[in-house]
């Protein structure tokens, strides 16, 4: 089993998003071999955003049962976030100055024991609290 991969919430909503093009394919791609090895991890609040991105946000929305039945999909991924984690945000917010709720993904990522978070929401190349950012949208 290689090491765990964090998953941000834009990973996922372009996997289910119609309307997302390439984009959707390279998530589709990213989603099925962390799968295959067993490596993909999540927190409650990427599910959380996704469920609400895809049944709200997206033009082609999904119907909130199939959103559902995904959220239940990957809940096998999901870390626990507790009080430490938001402290351990609370301190990474300030060393790595960035916001909040991006704090809260890399120490949700830490706990999860990730390598790397595969992100569009944080800068690509960083390396924060020893967790390195990568967006896998961005073409070579």
């Amino acid at each position: 089993m290689s090491a765990n991969v964090f998953v941000d919430t834009c990973v996922l909503v372009y996997a289910y998003d119609i309307d997302a093009g390439r984009k959707r394919q390279t998530a589709q791609e990213i989603l099925l071999g962390l799968r295959q090895q067993r490596s993909g991890t999540v927190s409650m609040q990427v599910l959380q955003e996704f469920y609400n991105t895809v049944t709200r946000k997206l033009a082609s929305p999904l119907p909130k049962d199939e959103a559902r039945a995904i959220v239940e999909d990957f809940a096998y991924w999901c870390i626990e976030t507790t009080p430490q984690e938001i402290k351990r945000a609370f301190r990474i917010e300030d060393e790595a100055r960035i916001g909040f709720w991006d704090a809260l993904i890399v120490a949700a990522a830490i706990k999860a024991g990730a390598t790397r978070i595969l992100s569009e929401d944080l800068n690509p190349g960083q390396t924060i609290a020893g967790v390195l950012v990568e967006n896998p949208f961005v073409v070579p």
